[in-house]
C-alpha cells in the first residue's frame, strides 16, 4: 500500500491474493486473469511499468505486452523470477521485507493522472458489478446473491470459495476489507475444498465467522460429507457460526460457460447436469440450520438470519445458470463461439 501511494500506481490482486489489500481502496482494481476486472485489464494494457510482488501469476496473456512495460519482480524463490515476464530487474526475498528496503530508494510521483484515470475506471467497475447484479434471473442471479453477502461480510470473517463458477463471483462482487481471510483452490483449481477449507479455518480461528461459498457440484464431492463433520464438532468453536452457501443450479456451471466461450459447444446435459438435492433439509437432518431460498427478495434477509445464527447454517440458493461468468475482456473469437453456441443449444431444443 506504501509503494502504490509513492508511485502512483493501481493494484491488481492474483486469485490466492484476493485478502493482500481491501477492495475499498480507491487504486485497487480488483483481480486480474480470466476471473479478473475491467480496471485490471485496462491497466495491464496501458501501464509502462510492472511490479509484480510475491506472485506466480501464470496468465502471460493477461500482462502487459513483452517490451510495452519494465519490469521489476519481487519473490523468495529465485526460480519464479522472469518466467511468466522479461523482467529488467529481479530481487529474492521476503516481499515485505523487500518492499521495506526499497521504499526508501523510491521517488514519490507528482505527477498523479495516471492514479486519477484508474480511480475512474475502478469506481465505474463497481456501478457495472452492481448492474449485474441487479439484473433478474430465473429463479435468482447468482452475481445478486454475492452482491447481498458483500456489505453484510463480518469484520474478520474467513471466506473460502470452491473453484466452478462461484470462484467468479468471490473473485469481483465481495469487498475484502482489513482483517478478513480468503481463500481458494487457486493454484490447481481442484473442485470440492471450499466447506473443508471453512472447517480447517474454524479449527484454527473458532472465534471468527467461517463462510464457504460452494457450488452444488462440488458440494456433492465434499461438501454433504463435511457438514457430518460440523455437526460433530461446532459446539467447540466459541463462535459457532459456519455458513455453507450452495449456488443450486443443477449444472457444472464454470465449465458450461468455458465451453461455450472456448470452443462455441452447447451444454451438454450427459455430463454437466448435476441432480436436483435439497442441501437445507439435508443440514436439517444432521442437526444444522437449512435455509432454502427461491425468490431474489429473501436473499438478504436469509443472509441476516444465517449471520445471526446460533449453530452453523447451509444457505440452499436456487440460482440461474444462464449468468454468464464473463471475462474481463472478450475476444472476437469467445464472442463467436458463443453465438455459435447459443444458436446450437436452440437447435437442439427445437428437436
Amino acid at each position: 500500500m506504501e509503494v502504490a501511494e509513492i508511485i502512483g500506481a493501481g493494484v491488481s490482486k492474483a486469485l490466492l491474493g484476493k485478502a493482500v489489500i481491501s477492495d475499498d481502496l480507491p487504486y485497487c482494481c480488483g483481480p486480474i486473469g480470466l476471473l479478473g476486472s475491467k480496471p485490471s485489464w485496462e491497466m495491464m494494457s496501458e501501464c509502462d511499468t510492472l511490479l509484480m510482488v510475491g506472485s506466480s501469476f501464470p496468465y502471460s496473456e493477461f500482462l502487459p505486452k513483452e517490451g510495452k512495460a519494465r519490469g521489476v519482480q519481487i519473490d523468495i524463490d529465485a526460480r519464479m523470477l522472469s518466467i511468466r515476464y522479461p523482467m529488467e530487474l529481479n530481487l529474492v526475498g521476503d516481499s515485505a521485507e523487500t518492499l521495506q528496503a526499497l521504499i526508501p530508494l523510491l521517488e514519490k510521483k507528482t505527477e498523479r493522472s495516471w492514479r486519477k484515470k484508474l480511480e475512474k475506471e475502478i469506481q465505474e467497475w463497481w456501478k457495472v458489478l452492481e448492474g449485474r447484479a441487479m439484473n433478474s434471473a430465473d429463479p435468482i442471479n447468482p452475481q445478486y446473491v454475492f452482491w447481498e453477502l458483500s456489505s453484510r461480510l463480518p469484520d474478520n470473517c474467513i471466506i473460502t470459495s470452491d473453484s466452478g463458477s462461484a470462484a467468479n463471483w468471490f473473485a469481483r462482487d465481495l469487498k475484502i476489507r482489513r482483517g478478513m481471510m480468503a481463500s481458494l483452490s487457486g493454484t490447481l483449481a481442484t473442485m470440492g475444498p471450499g466447506v473443508p477449507y471453512a472447517v480447517a479455518a474454524k479449527f484454527a480461528f473458532p472465534d471468527r465467522v467461517a463462510i464457504a461459498l460452494v457450488g452444488d457440484g462440488a458440494m456433492w464431492m465434499n461438501g454433504v460429507n463435511e457438514l457430518v463433520t460440523i455437526a460433530n464438532y461446532w459446539r467447540e468453536w466459541s463462535d459457532p457460526r459456519l455458513i455453507v452457501m450452495v449456488l443450486a443450479n443443477q449444472d457444472l456451471n464454470q465449465v458450461t460457460w468455458e465451453q461455450r466461450a472456448l470452443s462455441g459447444d452447447p451444454k451438454f446435459n450427459v455430463s454437466q447436469h448435476v441432480p436436483e438435492f435439497s442441501f437445507a433439509r439435508y443440514a436439517d437432518l444432521v442437526g444444522l440450520i437449512g435455509i432454502r431460498v427461491e425468490r431474489p427478495e429473501d436473499v438478504g434477509k436469509a443472509w441476516d438470519e444465517a449471520l445471526a445464527a446460533t449453530r452453523p447454517v447451509v444457505l440452499d440458493v436456487q440460482v440461474d445458470p444462464e449468468v454468464p461468468t464473463l471475462p474481463p475482456h472478450i475476444t472476437l473469437a469467445q464472442a463467436r463461439n458463443f453465438m455459435s453456441s447459443a444458436y446450437q443449444t436452440r437447435m437442439h431444443r427445437a428437436c
